[in-house]
């Protein structure tokens, strides 16, 4: 009988491509027509309602229930008219996805049937069981009761026949249970903050909005191949496979032509995200084999982030399509690149000014310089919670490794802005600034030097670079909630400006002039920040030693880098934001403490179960073939000649023997240390153990299964290998 897995790779092999007709489908005709804009608002409510609702969306008003009931009515005549029936609030609570409950439009009419509606109290709250989700112990089993409440700053969208209402996820006390609902508060208190510092440069900011461009990077592998592989179905990325002889070596995939399949599966997602008011823009091969990426055009980030979760939703979807499945571990495979969701983070106002783009003038380049070194200062401060907000078990895998940042959290500002900084630094504030008496200040250019767009070369070992007018957070995991990192930064950044304003007030109200307060703290904030600033090399040894010398966090255990979310530091930071409480805190460490053991627990299990049902019985297998060739020799060669003819036989015999051996022994400790951790009640605890004890027995038992791949027989092996996984016919 064929080997299985030669039976995939025919069936990988012979898929077509899936034709996806774009006839008069132009992105103009089809943007957003599954999506509740504000145009569809337009449309299906009364002027008076919009015009309270558009205050909530663009105001931060308060939303009344009276709105909401105006609101609903519209909105499901406008869904039912495109073919919805059933409507669900849509959360992202913290297992890292999105959830749904659908409840269908009907209503008894006390007449014998039905009727449809939409009730305001329905589009406004649900209640879904807050049990089963992870909540830190927030939550106990028996105790239910959690809210979905909407947020009217995202708009409705249609999947399918089902009406999706984004919305927050609270427990019956109060707490956030979601990622939506801290992202939001992060998101009104670095408004509030950064349009008071504003206010001293343009008195007519009133709102700063922050807004969020994200590259999404993924794989994607054939379907039937994916199924042969336990490890890629139960975890999302390969336990043990030896490199391919060619991977990403001679950089000819990275921009590359696009495969046809894979061009067919770009083109419909593409379609369906427009359909749904996701602004993707940009398609391309990444570095390593059968690695991509897409990225939409910056929206605001609340907004962005929903588009991000829904379009790995339907990303997972389109793929089965088209005979793939999409893989968004950080690392699904070893010795080539892995994925990040590179974050780009900036800040607008409501007049129009990026904040971090480089001004045209020194005044407006005094603005641009407050806000850049406010940044820098909170980076420096929290960088340690930075670290801990991109932490994970998929991550730790990819940091430091392959174009990935490092795990030491360092901002990259380039020759020309680190420059400008040395410059102000060494500068006096007599000679500095010069002030009109009718007019704004002006600044000497000497000390605040024209600054251009794109001024910055790219280092891609840095994981926060400035790269013209906003910051790439690149250490973001593919798989990841692009909020957990996004609000741990908003927060940080807004409580470095409000500690900033009530500095630069004070000197104010000290009888110093405004201009020069504003220059000797930002003087000051330069030399305290100077350590988080490094545009090297980030994967030298020497950088390691230099981060620790200058006090940034170099810890590389995940369950210890979580720490840092309860440390005083962030304990103030966020109490004084208003966007984490005390509680929320030490619940979301519980959760990632949890989610780090058991995802661990779940790939040696599977380790372990690959190891003796597919890779020992076929290298006892080739063994014995070995040992049953040895004894036909001997038994027809005399024994000098036997010696001599079956000598690499013998050697090849004890290594395989050795690595069987190995391996069952490793097995048998991993179980029993796994043992040990399960019993540890405290979660912070029993993820140590998992990443001391077990973490390093997957590892040398997977040393020992790749050692094997490469001498057992091609045929016997039922894995396929990445030769076979990582190309795409």
């Amino acid at each position: 009988m064929a080997n299985s897995r030669f039976q995939a790779l025919d069936r990988a092999w012979e898929h077509r491509p899936v034709e996806v007709s774009t006839a008069g489908k132009s992105v103009q005709t089809i943007f957003a027509e599954n999506v509740f804009s504000r145009q569809r608002m337009s449309e299906y409510i009364a002027d008076a309602t919009l015009v309270q609702l558009f205050d909530v969306i663009d105001n931060n008003k308060p939303l009344s229930r009276d709105i909401a009931g105006a609101v609903a009515i519209g909105m499901k005549k406008w869904a039912t008219e495109h073919g919805a029936t059933h409507y669900t609030h849509w959360f992202q609570p913290l297992n890292g996805g999105t959830a749904e409950k659908h409840e269908s439009f009907i209503e008894i009419d006390h007449k014998g049937g039905v009727i449809e509606q939409l009730s305001g109290n329905e589009l406004y709250q649900q209640e879904p069981d807050a049990s089963s989700f992870p909540s830190g112990g927030l939550r106990n089993t028996f105790e239910a009761r959690g809210y979905s409440a909407w947020d009217p700053t995202s708009p409705a969208f249609i999947i399918g026949d089902t009406l999706c209402i984004p919305t927050i996820f609270v427990a019956y006390t109060g707490e956030a249970l979601d990622y939506k609902t801290p992202l939001i508060r992060s998101i009104e208190a670095i408004d509030k903050a950064a349009a008071e510092v504003c206010n001293y440069f343009d008195k007519n900011v009133k709102r700063v909005h922050v807004n969020l461009g994200w590259e999404q990077e993924y794989f994607l592998v054939d379907e039937s191949l994916w199924a042969m592989r336990p490890d890629l179905v139960m975890t999302g990325r390969t336990l043990l496979g030896h490199t391919s002889a060619k991977n990403q070596q001679l950089d000819d995939h990275y921009f590359g032509t696009i495969p046809a399949r894979v061009l067919n599966f770009m083109t419909e997602l593409e379609q369906e995200a427009h359909r749904l008011g996701i602004p993707v823009k940009t398609r391309h091969n990444e570095v390593a084999p059968n690695q991509f990426e897409l990225a939409p055009i910056y929206e605001e980030i609340n907004l962005a982030n929903d588009h991000n979760q829904l379009l790995m939703s339907l990303m997972e979807r389109i793929a089965r399509k088209h005979h793939f499945r999409v893989l968004f571990h950080e690392k699904p495979f070893s010795g080539i690149n892995g994925s990040g969701k590179h974050c780009n983070w900036s800040l607008q106002t409501n007049t129009g000014v990026n904040l971090l783009s480089p001004g045209k003038n020194p005044y407006a380049n005094l603005q641009f310089v407050t806000f850049l070194v406010n940044i820098l200062m909170a980076v420096n401060e929290h960088n340690g919670l930075l670290k801990a907000s991109i932490a994970s078990a998929g991550n730790a895998h990819r940091l430091g490794a392959n174009e990935a940042p490092p795990s030491i959290i360092s901002v990259f500002l380039g020759t020309q802005l680190t420059a400008a900084l040395d410059e102000i630094e060494h500068a006096t504030a007599e000679k500095a600034i010069v002030i009109n008496a009718k007019k704004e200040m002006k600044l000497g250019v000497a000390h605040i030097p024209e600054i251009l767009l794109d001024n910055t070369d790219r280092n891609r070992t840095s994981p926060f670079a400035f790269t013209g007018n906003r910051f790439e957070f690149r250490a973001v995991g593919s798989s990841a909630n692009c909020a957990a990192a996004m609000l741990a930064l908003n927060s940080a950044v807004a409580n470095q400006l409000m500690n900033f304003k009530s500095e630069v007030d004070g000197m104010i109200a000290d009888g110093i002039a405004k201009e020069k307060a504003l220059f000797i703290v930002i003087q000051r904030y330069i030399k305290q920040c100077k350590a988080i600033r490094f545009d090297g090399n980030g994967y030298s040894e020497e950088w390691i030693e230099q981060a620790r010398e200058r006090g940034l966090d170099t810890e590389v255990s995940v369950p210890k880098m979580i720490d840092c979310y309860l440390s005083e530091s962030s304990k103030t930071m966020f109490a004084h934001t208003h966007v984490l409480t005390a509680d929320e805190l030490r619940s979301r460490c519980e959760v990632k403490w949890e989610n780090y053991s058991i995802k661990l627990q779940i790939e040696s299990r599977v380790l372990g179960d690959m190891v003796i049902n597919h890779v020992l019985p076929v290298a006892e297998r080739y063994l014995s073939i070995l040992l049953d060739n040895i004894i036909k020799t001997k038994s027809i060669f005399l024994a000098g000649e036997a010696e001599s003819l079956t000598e690499e036989d013998r050697s090849l015999v004890r290594r395989i023997k050795e690595h069987i051996s190995a391996i069952i022994r490793e097995v048998d400790e991993m179980k029993q240390k796994r043992s040990e951790a399960n019993h540890e009640q405290d979660m912070r605890q029993k993820a140590i153990l998992y990443h001391d004890n077990i973490f390093p027995l997957m590892e040398s038992i997977r040393h020992h299964v790749n050692a094997l791949e490469l001498v057992v027989d091609d045929e016997l092996w039922t894995l396929p290998k990445y030769r076979e996984l990582l190309f795409i016919r």
